[in-house]
């Protein structure tokens, strides 16, 4: 922490992204470099958005946030392998609000397919797609894509840095370049002589940067390894910097209330009583609610509940039952998509059993353990914003737009973030703290949502319906026919990032669900998007959360009809069809010990789901206490072709598991007199420590392109854990959360 501090007091401005005796290396070029956001002044040079090297060592500037996923850890891990460092000679910064820091990966997502059966060809064709996000500014830390957008451009930018360096070694020693090798931070020449980089940088600014090769995977020191995460001390010790934490001279602070009833207006409010409370400084109208700026956070909280204010009514029915009366209707409509058409569902052999079941779920808040919050600081002519976001492009645009200034003049500054699963990724909280700021010009104000706050007003989760049909025959899947009818995230984020209307087909609202390797014959998946206005936003692995549920439900049911030992009826049917995603299946088997039976009071369940480009098995064991079912064992077997961090893997398919079964056990958003219900964790419950199952976690490399990491572990979660309570009690539950049908531990 002591040489990021040197390097902010130094060499780095923070709000106008100035760098000072320094030079930054990389050569990744799509068509024309994005202009780099550093600026030097006299005698600096930036020749790249992602290394700095200058007195005080090597910095990255990395392009995604940091919100507990370890990416700045393999980030640092890529660069030092190339410049043959140590990752605790990296330190790590989060780079400005710029279309150079654009996801190159996440456009690619979107073709056309299942994913798992994409060719070599397409998978090049996505990679080309990637640069639509530079002119666009697609600055996004989501979908699991960091580290399949970072792989490359930060091994060649670390490539391209150690080699400019060693020319400018080169150049001062009269020596070529290839006579030259690097160590530990230094550049060696053939007599032992050792030039630390830091001593090289200033030549090194007036090179033109090198192209180069990144090295060989059979080199690396560092990726394919446990690592030490970067952030790590100062987690432990609280010195990291989490968008609460920030502190600025003359500082004041807000909170707010805004309509419970979502989208709803603000008739009119009587804000005497708040007027008159200690500390209170300021009460600002806000359009569809107020704010209260004081002396400190608890003040502002207490005063913004003394005003009295007439909501105007929601803009969607007002109970949970005539939501998903809303919800049921769009069945009855064409569907938006049919991505999965095979064979011919209407015809079955007449000798097959046919299976019938329709599942629900609820909507579901983020549940961040940081609340929603940002500091920001108008002057008239500027704009500057501090907040764990994942979209700083798009925060800066719209907080540009509220203040009236052009973008160039505000900065957003990304913090660390308690927690983001696609809530940061909204574009809320930025902007009522912008709203508050310029009603102030001049001071800084800090906006922290209370958690009551925070949960209800949440893009959520969509609820969502399904009806499956399906045959079996011999003891094998010969059909399935599913329809799925929820709000579409997507058109609604279209919507408020980018002011866009929704439209054409919405592979994410049936993703989970049309792209599972499964060779059955026959097999439809139609999607059909509720007209509802609950706001409603990407949940951690978005569609495949809800449809993860329903079709590995569903595919248990199956097996079940066809008298099939569960997990060998989905092995019958992916061996041909994925073999990587077969031998996830396969090592939970193995991990596990599964025999197909399990002893009284024990019941075991498997579920599979493809998603983000990688296939995850995973297999959870529960058992009758006196005190309530218990989550006593998991078992997760994933494939994302590349492990860089075997260890963050693990973590990040634990946590996700943990984050499904959340949801599967307590978790659920309703609505009354159109307002949430729920506000904080006593009615918003998460998984407990001692019902957090004991879990065991196998990386398999076999997969042929890289996939994700953050999303991938929660789909499965939710059916392993219902099919375990099949196991267990013989009862089939078609509706989540599990807590309405299970006495479960708490």
């Amino acid at each position: 922490m002591a040489s990021v501090k040197k390097i902010l007091r130094r060499t780095f401005l923070i709000g106008s992204a100035a760098i000072a005796g320094g030079v930054a290396f990389g050569t990744w070029v799509v068509v024309r470099p994005a202009p780099n956001p550093l600026r030097p002044g006299d005698g600096q040079a930036a020749l790249n958005p992602f290394v700095l090297i200058d007195s005080t060592g090597v910095i990255l500037f990395a392009p995604r946030a940091e919100m507990g996923q370890g990416v700045h850890t393999t980030w640092a891990a890529l660069i030092a392998e190339e410049l043959d460092i140590g990752l605790d000679q990296v330190t790590v910064m989060h780079g400005p609000a710029a279309k150079a820091y654009y996801n190159s990966a996440l456009i690619g997502e979107g073709l056309p397919g299942k994913g798992y059966d994409r060719s070599d060809f397409m998978h090049s064709v996505g990679d080309a797609l990637g640069v639509i996000g530079k002119p666009i500014g697609l600055q996004v830390t989501g979908g699991s894509t960091s580290m399949k957008d970072g792989f490359d451009r930060m091994r060649e930018a670390g490539a391209s840095a150690r080699e400019t360096i060693k020319e400018a070694a080169a150049q001062r020693l009269g020596v070529a370049r290839d006579r030259l090798a690097t160590e530990a931070g230094a550049v060696i020449a053939p007599d032992g002589t050792r030039i630390a980089y830091t001593d090289l940088a200033e030549e090194a600014a007036g090179i033109t940067p090198i192209d180069a090769a990144p090295r060989d995977p059979s080199s690396w020191r560092l990726l394919g390894r446990s690592l030490p995460r970067v952030d790590m001390v100062g987690k432990v010790t609280g010195t990291a910097g989490f968008g609460v934490d920030t502190r600025l001279p003359g500082m004041k602070f807000a909170a707010l209330r805004i309509n419970p009833r979502l989208g709803g207006d603000m008739r009119g409010f009587d804000d005497t009583a708040a007027q008159t409370m200690p500390g209170v400084e300021q009460i600002v109208d806000l359009g569809t609610g107020v704010a209260v700026v004081a002396t400190n956070t608890w003040l502002a909280q207490q005063a913004v509940d003394a005003i009295e204010i007439d909501w105007g009514p929601a803009p969607y029915p007002a109970t949970t039952e005539a939501i998903f009366e809303r919800i049921e209707a769009a069945f009855e409509d064409a569907p938006n998509s049919t991505m999965r058409d095979d064979g011919n569902v209407n015809t079955i052999p007449t000798n097959a059993t046919r299976i019938e079941a329709e599942y629900r779920v609820p909507f579901l808040a983020h549940a961040t353990m940081e609340p929603m919050n940002a500091t920001a600081h108008y002057t008239g002519d500027t704009l500057t914003v501090w907040c764990g976001n994942q979209s700083p492009t798009f925060q800066q645009a719209r907080c540009a737009e509220i203040a009236g200034l052009d973008k160039d003049k505000v900065i957003i500054n990304t913090t660390f973030m308690g927690g983001g699963f696609g809530r940061r990724a909204e574009l809320d909280f930025a902007s009522y703290a912008t709203r508050i700021a310029v009603a102030m010009p001049g001071t800084p104000v800090q906006l922290t949502w209370s958690r009551e706050e925070d949960t209800r007003h949440d893009f959520y989760r969509p609820g969502a319906i399904a009806r499956f049909t399906g045959a079996v025959e011999k003891g094998r899947a010969v059909m399935l026919d599913a329809s799925i009818a929820a709000q579409s995230p997507t058109f609604q984020v279209m919507q408020r990032a980018a002011g866009l209307p929704g439209g054409g087909p919405d592979r994410v609202l049936v993703e989970g669900a049309f792209n599972q390797p499964y060779a059955i014959p026959n097999y439809r998946i139609n999607g059909h998007v509720a007209d509802l206005a609950v706001p409603v936003g990407f949940w951690r692995s978005v569609g495949n959360s809800h449809n993860g549920f329903f079709h590995e439900t569903f595919i248990d049911e199956m097996a079940h009809a066809a008298g099939a030992d569960p997990l060998q009826f989905r092995l019958a049917l992916m061996r041909d069809e994925h073999a990587p995603s077969a031998a996830c299946l396969e090592a939970v088997a193995e991990m596990s010990g599964w025999t197909g039976s399990t002893p009284d009071g024990v019941g075991r369940g498997v579920a599979f789901t493809y998603s983000f480009g990688t296939p995850v098995a995973q297999v959870i064991e529960v058992v009758q206490e006196d005190a309530g079912i218990r989550i006593a064992n998991a078992w997760i077997a994933c494939d994302m072709g590349l492990a860089l961090d075997p260890r963050n893997i693990e973590a990040q398919m634990t946590g996700g598991m943990i984050y499904g079964l959340s949801a599967a056990c307590f978790e659920e958003i309703t609505f009354d007199d159109g307002m949430v219900e729920q506000g904080n964790f006593p009615d918003y419950t998460p998984l407990r420590m001692h019902n957090t199952p004991r879990t065991e976690v196998r990386i398999l490399e076999t997969n042929t392109h890289m996939g994700g990491a953050g999303e991938p572990g929660t789909p499965p979660a939710m059916p392993a854990l219902g099919n375990a309570l099949f196991d267990l009690t013989g009862t089939r539950a078609r509706a989540l959360p599990f807590s309405r049908s299970f006495d479960l531990l708490t």
